[in-house]
């Protein structure tokens, strides 16, 4: 009898690809289902990425074949991808800075009249529709590079779903996303998948894999290691089948500070204005603390660590150091040696890296003027700084004399981390530090954070993520329409009071923290 079943809308076979002497993938197999949402799991640099752009046609297999719709496909550009049905949304946003949003949904193939003129009206009300659908709510006419990263990527899905795929490529969309924007991710997926279209998601999200997707497939070290439905893995079992161990303790255990006498806080705002949301804000980090921010988008979180390190004005208010007023007038002066302020962004592709610059470079740009000798930069003592930084963060000495682009997101992070640990900063401003990241690799980046607190640094740490708020957190702040509506601290720090205060709710007013002792 034979089968009737419809042929998989992706099949991989026995693919491979190698950069120099790098296996990127080798030898994948699996395929997915029609009208399904498939998850693709990994660390960062398994292989995952590799994928999305082997069926994007940017690149081409070395070996194997891959099959859509049950025909075989030669994907050698983006077009004969697009001829297959296939778009994609990518985490490294596509979009041109300097051009509309417009433009950008226009790319790169705007139609034209008879005459060869745009037609840009009928383009720009087509789009309005399509963006009213999908509940997007942007000035058509605003330049890509002028709005926040989450609107700049919910624009990147909306363009790859504009042009009406059947198969939908996202790569890690929800890296940017935080709280609604996720729902609101969830929502697109569902009405996708409603309209029979195929979606192969990357995330390192369980819950979101769980929500969105029905089955998935693991690669490690760029080699298919299992798939099969979502339902049939618990969380732990797809941790071990990603790092290839168990992790037996996912966040490091928080020190009992419950009888020591706090220290003296090492910064401090006072009545702190800045930005376009930051209000009045009071709040004081000691050393050997990890003081978390937690907030909804948008809420002012961004211009409190900015102002911190003075990369926006501060408006009202002081921004006090060991006790003392500072006036920061621009980054730099953060990095005096008597301060000693480091600021890890929300995007380190292109605010906290220079991509095309090797990682002893990268390292070592705060402080470069420490290896000066004579007018000339001694490249020998930037690159012995550079590596044994690297090996506390654990990036490979690679990484020294090797393009920061070349790496994966987990080790890029690594990198950008690890400037400033050159830079001997005793106060670390930590702005989502695993989004993007593997299990594997954020697990590395809580110890290093914990480390680093334990040694008399000071952390303050902002997260999408709030179980890493609850359980890194020495205290958690919680800021709503720019200002602290709840302080919390030790068994208080839990899911549903952050959120209840982030919605606006008055869970703990700030002059009355909670600390767990009556809860």
């Amino acid at each position: 009898m034979s089968d009737t079943s419809p042929p998989p809308a992706i099949r991989l076979e026995a693919v491979s690809k190698a950069f120099g002497a790098t296996k990127a993938v080798t030898d994948v197999s699996f395929s997915v289902a029609r009208g399904s949402v498939h998850a693709l799991l990994g660390e960062n640099g398994a292989g995952k990425s590799t994928t999305m752009k082997l069926l994007s046609g940017l690149i081409a297999p070395d070996t194997g074949h891959i099959q859509i719709d049950g025909r075989p496909v030669r994907l050698a550009s983006p077009r004969d991808a697009h001829r297959a049905g296939i778009r994609t949304a990518f985490q490294e946003l596509t979009l041109v800075r300097d051009l509309t949003v417009l433009d950008n949904m226009m790319l790169p193939n705007a139609p034209v009249s008879i005459l060869g003129t745009l037609r840009r009206g009928a383009v720009a009300d087509d789009v309005r529709a399509h963006f009213e659908r999908l509940r997007i709510h942007v000035d058509l006419q605003a330049e890509a590079g002028s709005l926040d990263l989450a609107m700049r990527q919910k624009i990147e899905i909306a363009r790859a779903l504009y042009r009406q795929p059947s198969i939908l490529l996202l790569d890690e969309p929800t890296s940017a996303l935080a709280g609604s924007d996720v729902a609101w991710l969830g929502g697109m997926i569902a009405e996708a998948r409603g309209r029979g279209v195929t979606v192969l998601f990357i995330s390192h999200r369980m819950p979101e894999v769980r929500d969105f997707c029905d089955t998935m497939t693991i690669l490690r070290n760029g080699r298919h290691i299992a798939s099969g439905a979502v339902a049939d893995f618990t969380d732990a079992e797809v941790i071990e089948r990603i790092i290839g161990r168990s992790l037996d303790q996912t966040f490091p255990p928080r020190p009992d500070r419950s009888t020591a006498t706090p220290p003296e806080p090492v910064l401090e705002t006072r009545g702190l204005s800045a930005g376009a949301k930051l209000t009045g804000v009071d709040l004081a980090l000691a050393p050997g603390e990890i003081l978390g921010v937690a907030a909804l988008q948008g809420m002012g979180q961004l211009d409190l660590f900015s102002a911190c390190f003075g990369a926006v004005p501060v408006t009202a208010g002081t921004l006090l150091v060991d006790g003392r007023a500072v006036h920061l007038s621009a980054p730099a002066d953060a990095l005096h040696p008597s301060l000693r302020i480091g600021f890890l962004p929300e995007d380190r592709k292109t605010q906290g890296l220079f991509l095309k610059l090797d990682g002893a470079t990268n390292a070592t740009l705060p402080v470069i003027d420490r290896f000066a000798r004579r007018g000339l930069i001694d490249r020998q003592a930037e690159r012995a700084a550079a590596e044994r930084v690297f090996g506390t963060v654990d990036v490979s000495p690679v990484a020294a004399f090797t393009e920061a682009g070349a790496f994966s997101g987990g080790n890029q992070q690594k990198i950008a981390i690890a400037k400033w640990l050159v830079a001997e900063s005793r106060i670390l401003l930590l702005f989502d530090p695993t989004r993007g990241i593997d299990v594997g690799t954020k697990h590395q980046l809580y110890e290093l954070m914990r480390s680093f607190a334990d040694a008399g640094g000071a952390v303050l740490f902002h997260s999408t993520e709030i179980p890493e708020l609850v359980h890194l957190s020495d205290r958690v702040v919680v800021l709503y329409e720019g200002r602290i509506v709840s302080e919390l601290k030790g068994a208080a720090i839990d899911e549903h009071a952050i959120m209840a205060a982030a919605l606006g709710g008055n869970a703990a007013a700030p002059g009355n923290v909670h600390s767990g002792a009556a809860a």
